[in-house]
């Protein structure tokens, strides 16, 4: 499928990725309350750590935001931070942020399945996205994705930084989940 034919979809509530032309559902985009406390968390703490920095700021985007990676695939993503610079364009009736996030976080759902995650950690990886975290609201952890290092694991007793992507971003990683 083109891209034109994919923007041209409905909206219909059901999350769709465009990966070398082929299109991925992953189902109803609904979700349930601890996936949209964490994307409100998140989202708090990163806008407040961007509202401390030095202009060009660039953007903090959430709720499947359209993005067309460096790669050319077109994904929704739960939260980013898109650095100044990065193009963003209207087309059709969708807003798309074209280039590589600086940093993509994935927030897990009850309806993800292991498949899905780890296609969508893949495709982030293949564009060369700088930092990644995939959050997990039931065990209250942050897994780091960094390409060329291994995954790191943090839980609710540690802190989380995002150097040097994100210079001076600390947050508590219980304070990601609320209490």
């Amino acid at each position: 499928m083109s891209e034109e034919e994919f923007l041209a979809l409905p909206d219909d509530g059901v999350e769709r990725w465009l990966i070398d032309g082929e299109v991925r559902e992953f189902g109803m985009t609904m979700r349930n309350f601890s996936h949209s406390h964490a994307t409100a968390r998140v989202t708090r703490f990163l806008d407040t750590w961007l509202d401390t920095q030095p202009e060009p700021i660039g953007a903090i985007i959430c709720g499947e935001a359209g993005v067309r990676l460096a790669s050319g695939r077109l994904v929704g993503v739960d939260v980013a931070y898109v650095a100044a610079g990065l193009e963003v364009t209207e087309a059709s009736t969708r807003t798309i942020v074209d280039g590589t996030p600086t940093l993509v976080v994935e927030i897990l759902s009850p309806s993800d399945t292991r498949e899905r995650v780890t296609e969508k950690l893949r495709t982030y990886a293949t564009a060369m996205v700088p930092i990644v975290w995939k959050l997990d609201p039931d065990d209250k952890t942050v897994t780091v994705y960094q390409p060329g290092m291994p995954p790191v694991l943090f839980n609710e007793t540690q802190e989380l930084t995002a150097e040097p992507h994100l210079p001076g971003f600390r947050v508590k990683v219980a304070d990601l989940f609320g209490r």
